[in-house]
């Protein structure tokens, strides 16, 4: 079905949830990306870390990674995607329109853009244009979670023609959204085609409840774009499943994932776990982790982050750490109250300099070589990975669960980070005991890899 390589401008590293053997680019110099698009899966997955940008700063990023890429992959170009949070925190309407500029100024035709919010695995689809996710008290209108109340990213409409009126500011006009409807998708592709051809450059709603509805959505993208009108997608990790076309990506046991596990170069005992999100599922998942697990807890004062004693108290804490992971796993967390004040700019502020100050920790605790990483919540993912252990390129070898929770192997690293599996866990899915079960299969992955027999095979 797919005719043209797939890049993915994804906003913090989670977007590869559903699929396996893609390849991750944490570097954004254009000859990585290309390297990725010719290669066998002929997708990359470029790591902005826009959600942690300011709207320009973020535009600029896109913009410097797409344009080199657009100039050199030409026969098919790629199909763009957009894709980020499936509860609609980022900057939703300015990257996917951005594309679209890029897109046409490239010479290409663009029908419009699609917005498909919807991950299945997590219980996050859209019914009636209305988008839904999954509490622990059961299915509420998204805007009605706490996701809405992000510090940066908050909205109030859980219909998705008005979530685009109302982050838009009003210049996109709730009537003159479309929407393909369960109706248009029971009639297949034809129906789902005549909806998108009547786009004319509008944003289009998918309401999608299984992946089969959102194999006909796909089915059509690609005959359009056979045709020679391409469309913007801005998407959760589902509809990127959907649109390459390939198996479900098998879940990891731990027997498959000590071989992944290695001690060539020479590495720990034991795994280090960081978490940075605040979001309140991130929170239930770290205690039920310290009750249960029988590990070494750090709490990171995020006030001593941001005050003139920080290197300090990081070099102390660091120092810390290391002397525990020779005895045990180790998990790394900032204080649980969220530092935040009424302005969007100035919370991100806030919530960068916190992050960096994770960074330097664990930049000073891998030279010890940890046997495994896991790092909680999608921006604190991508600064661990791309400066705390120096990933430039990385690979996907599957989840944890279905659709949920990427282990990565880094292809392109600095030489402390070579062979570590590196842990991709969102701050918005999985149940209470998710982490504590991830955790496990980690541990019980490193012991079978370090048994006598294993070792000797």
């Amino acid at each position: 079905m797919p005719t043209s390589p797939l890049l993915v401008l994804d906003d913090d590293p989670t977007g590869s949830q559903c699929v396996d053997d893609v390849m991750i680019a944490f570097d954004l110099e254009p000859e990585v990306i290309i390297e990725h698009l010719n290669s066998p899966a002929r997708v990359s997955f470029a790591l902005t870390n826009s959600r942690a940008l300011r709207e320009d700063d973020a535009l600029a990023v896109q913009r410097a990674v797409v344009a080199p890429v657009l100039a050199h992959v030409t026969a098919p170009p790629p199909l763009l995607v957009s894709r980020s949070d499936s509860t609609l925190r980022g900057h939703v309407i300015a990257e996917p329109e951005a594309l679209r500029d890029q897109a046409e100024a490239s010479g290409r035709a663009v029908g419009g853009i699609l917005f498909v919010p919807a991950m299945l695995e997590a219980g996050r689809t859209t019914r009636d244009d209305v988008h839904f996710c999954t509490t622990p008290g059961g299915e509420v209108p998204v805007g009605q979670s706490h996701f809405a109340t992000d510090a940066t990213f908050g909205y109030r409409s859980s219909n998705l023609r008005e979530f685009l009126e109302e982050r838009s500011g009003g210049r996109i006009s709730a009537a003159d959204v479309l929407s393909i409807t369960a109706n248009h998708i029971a009639g297949g592709p034809d129906k789902v085609c005549d909806v998108l051809r009547s786009a004319q450059g509008a944003w289009v709603i998918v309401n999608a409840t299984t992946y089969a509805d959102l194999e006909i959505v796909a089915a059509a993208q690609w005959r359009l774009e056979r045709e020679g009108t391409t469309f913007i997608t801005r998407c959760g990790p589902s509809y990127v499943h959907s649109l390459r076309g390939t198996p479900r990506a098998s879940t990891l046991s731990a027997d498959a994932l000590a071989a992944h596990v290695t001690n060539d170069p020479p590495r720990g005992q034991h795994g280090l776990i960081v978490v940075g999100s605040h979001v309140d599922l991130t929170s239930a998942q770290l205690h039920h982790l310290q009750r249960n697990a029988g590990l070494i807890e750090c709490e990171l004062d995020a006030h001593a982050l941001l005050g003139p004693e920080a290197p300090g108290y990081l070099a102390e804490t660091a120092r810390k750490v290391r002397e525990s992971l020779d005895s045990n796993t180790v998990v790394v967390y900032t204080s649980r109250a969220l530092l935040r004040t009424d302005d969007p700019d100035e919370s991100l502020a806030i919530s960068k300099r916190i992050s960096d100050g994770v960074v330097a920790l664990v930049q000073s605790v891998m030279v010890d070589r940890p046997a495994w990483v896991v790092a909680k919540g999608g921006i604190t993912s991508h600064e661990v990975a791309r400066h705390g252990l120096g990933i430039r390129s990385a690979r996907v070898v599957g989840q944890f669960y279905p659709g949920q929770i990427s282990l990565m192997v880094a292809t392109d690293a600095a030489e402390h980070s070579l062979g570590c599996p590196y842990v991709i866990f969102p701050g918005n899915v999985g149940d209470e005991s998710a982490l504590t079960y991830v955790v496990g299969v980690l541990r019980a992955a490193t012991e079978i890899a370090r048994s006598p027999q294993r070792t000797r095979a």
